[in-house]
């Protein structure tokens, strides 16, 4: 018979025994106090997308034949074309491509517009400045294959001081040359709000209002799963997101998608590989089972991480921090900024999330110059697969305003070990030294 004390096995006990001091451990318990309600409507939504993604699948007869990959030119990949088929369901999309060949989010987004564009055309951004790694793709600064390069024209409408859109800006920034619009769901390296499925499709449906041939994309990166509705239910011609974000579900080890219009996705399909073989070749070198499951996982991943981010902006709001969104807004995507107003805060906090990471747990991040960036940037993701930000992660340039931006974790206990170690980091190098009844 065991003998040994209940108190021996307490969550609180484990907290202690990993580094959260007993006073940062009830401020989060108060925290968390006054979040049931809002995580009980999480787990809802989660709920509902599980059901749309478990339908998708069954809908598209996915078998264990479709687990298998292929090599070589992957002609006649009956499991990533079905994929293909199944992120179209899911979308509510004509057409859909899905391969580990698309590297990464930024690679996606580059697809979706060098495909789409023509020497001639203008791409214009309604949203104000898109995430940093783009500016080279268009070209705002200069690089080796921008769309600048090949006489693609940029322009872009700021938002206006609330948040809101511009909408006689953007009425007279289309023009005949206008053939795409590019609307980023997040807020990337700003502190802008972050826009949810029924705002997007308001400013779509103004856009088509003025010129109903223009193709609308969206930036759907850390978006997806958080609605039960994507940009693609509201008039989207093409949504562009990451396999290491969300819809990977964390199992992923690479990848992107892009859905949307045929035409679109088929002319995205010729870029990544070559005219005349278009999605014919591109084999799934044995990685399709993790596509599948992640993507089954991917709504109860990011209820998870949804989590993480409410219980993030609501610890340091309550400290006196600056946080985007604050901590009773809707939330519809998984990032979560704090300014912090100095580079020992955005420091700190990094090396707080790294140290809740299981792996590399023992490294200490430190700023750099990442290439597609502007400034030096720290990272802090101790993941399973390099560079995952649906795993528990934080990043941030060291540029004022010095904010972090917080995402992910496999499961909401991840994520929330993560924030308390963060907040444990900041105690102990006296950048917070009180808390707030």
């Amino acid at each position: 018979m065991n003998t040994e004390k209940n108190s021996d096995y307490s969550i609180k006990n484990m907290y202690l025994e990993r580094g959260i001091s007993e006073e940062v451990y009830a401020f989060g318990e108060q925290i968390l106090a006054d979040l049931s309600e809002r995580f009980q409507k999480i787990d809802e939504n989660a709920e509902y997308n599980q059901l749309k993604v478990l339908k998708a699948l069954q809908d598209n007869q996915v078998s264990e034949a479709c687990l298998l990959g292929t090599t070589g030119y992957g002609y006649n990949d009956l499991g990533r074309d079905t994929l293909e088929r199944v992120y179209a369901s899911v979308f509510h999309t004509e057409d859909a491509l899905v391969r580990p060949q698309i590297t990464c989010g930024t690679h996606a987004l580059a697809l979706a517009l060098m495909s789409n564009l023509r020497p001639g055309d203008e791409l214009l951004s309604p949203v104000g400045k898109p995430y940093d790694t783009l500016e080279e793709v268009i070209g705002i600064r200069p690089s080796k294959g921008s769309l600048q390069e090949y006489g693609v024209s940029y322009r872009q409408v700021e938002l206006l001081s609330d948040g809101s859109f511009d909408y006689e800006g953007i009425k007279a920034a289309i023009n005949e040359r206008t053939k795409l619009v590019t609307i980023q769901r997040s807020k990337g390296y700003q502190t802008r709000p972050t826009l949810s499925v029924d705002k997007i499709g308001e400013l779509i449906a103004f856009v088509k209002a003025q010129k109903p041939d223009v193709i609308c994309m969206v930036d759907n990166c850390y978006g997806e799963f958080v609605e039960r509705t994507e940009p693609s239910d509201v008039g989207a011609d093409m949504v562009v997101g990451s396999l290491i974000k969300n819809p990977g579900g964390g199992l992923a080890p690479i990848g992107g998608y892009i859905a949307g219009k045929k035409e679109c996705v088929e002319n995205a399909a010729y870029r990544l590989t070559s005219p005349g073989l278009g999605r014919e070749v591109g084999a799934s070198l044995g990685i399709l089972s993790a596509f599948y499951q992640g993507l089954f996982l991917a709504p109860t991943v990011t209820a998870g991480a949804l989590k993480g981010a409410i219980f993030a902006a609501n610890i340091y709001e309550r400290l006196g921090f600056r946080v985007v969104p604050d901590g009773q807004e809707s939330r519809h995507d998984i990032i979560q900024a704090v300014e912090f107003g100095s580079p020992e805060g955005v420091i700190a906090f990094c090396e707080g999330i790294q140290a809740a990471a299981p792996i590399d747990s023992h490294v200490v991040p430190e700023p750099w110059a990442m290439p597609g960036y502007d400034s030096d940037v720290i990272m802090a993701a101790g993941a399973f697969v390099s560079g995952s930000s649906i795993e528990l992660s934080a990043d941030g340039p060291i540029k004022p305003p010095y904010a972090v931006y917080f995402q992910g974790g496999l499961t909401w206990q991840h994520a929330k070990f993560g924030i308390l170690k963060s907040l444990q980091s900041l105690v102990d190098k006296g950048i917070v030294s009180k808390f707030f009844p």
